[in-house]
C-alpha cells in the first residue's frame, strides 16, 4: 500500500494521464487504492480534474464459470481489439484474492503477448475480501483509465457471487462465458446472471468440442429469448468462439459494436451512464455507513453479547439490530 513519500500534486499526475504516461496511471491507480486519508483526499482531486475527459470508452465486463478460459479468451479477444489498432484496458475485481493468494496475478502471466503490447494496459485488482472496496477501486481505475485515451476497458470478474452484479453496473456490455458439456448449465448457472448478459459465448468451440458447442449455443440462444427484455431494449445472443483456432473473435467484437450502436441510437447510452453514476454515489454511501457503524465504540461493546444472545434464541434479529442502531442516536 501506498506511504506519504513520493507523492505528486494532484496536477502533476492529471497531466500525465491525460497525455498517456503509463507510469503516471499506474501511480495514480495505487493512490486510489490506498487507505490513507491523505491519500483518499489527493485522488478525489485527481479524479475530480480528468473526470470530464472520461465517458468515451467501450466498457466492456467479461465473467464465466470455473474453466471456461477467461484468461485465455481475454488475451486473443484483447489482441484483436488492439490490432484494430485500439487502446485496451484490461482490470479485474477479485474480492478472494487475498485468501487464494492473488489469481489475477497469475491470469497476467498467462496473458504474455496482451500485457507486452504497446496499446495495452492490464491492471491486478488489489488483495482484499471486502468486495464493496474493491468494486469501488476498480471503478475509480476505469475512470483513470479512460482519461489516459483507453478506447475499450474489459473488466473482468475473478471472484464469484456479487462480484457479476458490480460489474453489470460498472460496463456498458456484459459478456458470460459458458462451456459445452459443462453438466446442466442452464440449471446450474444463476437465472439472475444470465438476465444481465448481452451476450453468451460457449468457448472452446473447436476439434471434437465444435459440435457439442454449436448444440450448447442453440440451447442458449432458446434460452435467452425467455427472458423479459431488459431496460436497454436489446435482445442477448449467443455465440461461440475459440481462443485457440480464434474463430468467432472478430463476430464477437461486431456485437459488442452493433450494441454500441444500438444504444446511441435508442438515446439509452448516456442514460445507462447516468443511471451507474447514481448506483455508485448510493453504493458508496452504504458501504460508508456500515464501516463507520462496525467502527463505533458502543457497536463494538454491544455486539459480542447481542450476537450470542440472537444466536440462542433470547432476542430476535430486529431487536438487536434495533438496540445497536439506537445506540448511535444517543449522542
Amino acid at each position: 500500500m501506498s506511504t506519504r513519500n513520493n507523492r505528486l500534486p494532484a496536477e502533476t499526475y492529471a497531466a500525465g494521464i491525460l497525455a498517456g504516461d503509463r507510469l503516471l496511471l499506474s501511480r495514480a491507480i495505487t493512490l486510489s487504492e490506498s487507505t490513507l486519508p491523505s491519500d483518499q483526499e489527493l485522488s478525489q482531486e485527481v479524479l475530480q480534474q480528468v473526470l470530464p475527459h472520461t465517458g468515451k470508452s467501450i466498457r466492456i465486463g467479461i465473467t464465466g464459470v470455473p474453466g471456461v478460459g477467461k484468461s485465455s479468451f481475454i488475451e486473443v479477444f484483447g489482441n484483436y481489439i488492439t490490432s484494430l489498432p485500439k487502446k485496451l484496458a484490461v482490470l479485474a475485481i477479485d474480492p478472494t484474492s487475498q485468501i487464494s493468494g492473488g489469481s489475477i496475478m497469475g491470469d497476467k502471466t498467462r496473458m504474455e503477448t496482451l500485457s507486452n503490447h504497446p496499446l495495452a494496459f492490464i491492471r491486478p485488482s488489489p488483495a482484499g475480501n471486502a468486495l464493496g472496496g474493491v468494486a469501488t477501486h476498480t471503478r475509480q481505475a476505469l475512470i483513470l483509465c479512460e482519461a489516459a485515451g483507453y478506447e475499450v476497458i474489459i473488466i473482468e470478474t475473478v471472484g464469484v457471487g456479487q462480484s457479476e452484479t458490480a460489474v453489470y453496473h460498472m460496463t456498458d456490455f456484459f459478456l458470460l462465458l459458458m462451456l459445452a458439456n459443462a453438466g446442466d448449465e442452464l440449471q446450474g448457472m444463476k437465472r439472475g446472471i444470465m438476465e444481465m448478459a448481452d451476450a453468451l459465448v460457449i468457448t472452446k468451440a473447436d476439434g471434437d468440442n465444435l459440435n457439442a458447442a454449436q448444440t450448447a449455443r442453440v440451447t442458449y440462444e432458446n434460452a435467452l429469448h425467455l427472458f423479459p427484455p431488459s431496460a436497454k431494449q436489446w435482445q442477448p445472443q449467443a455465440l461461440t468462439c475459440s481462443a485457440f483456432t480464434k474463430a468467432g473473435i472478430p463476430e464477437i467484437w461486431a456485437l459488442v459494436e452493433k450494441f454500441y450502436q444500438h444504444m446511441q441510437g435508442k438515446g439509452l447510452f448516456d442514460l445507462h451512464r447516468q443511471n451507474q453514476n447514481l448506483y455508485w454515489m448510493h453504493e458508496i454511501i452504504k458501504q460508508t455507513l456500515e464501516k463507520q457503524f462496525y467502527e463505533n465504540t458502543d457497536v463494538k461493546r454491544l455486539l459480542p453479547n447481542l450476537q450470542i444472545d440472537v444466536q440462542s434464541g433470547k432476542i430476535t434479529a430486529l431487536s438487536a439490530a434495533l438496540q445497536l442502531l439506537n445506540s448511535l442516536q444517543k449522542k
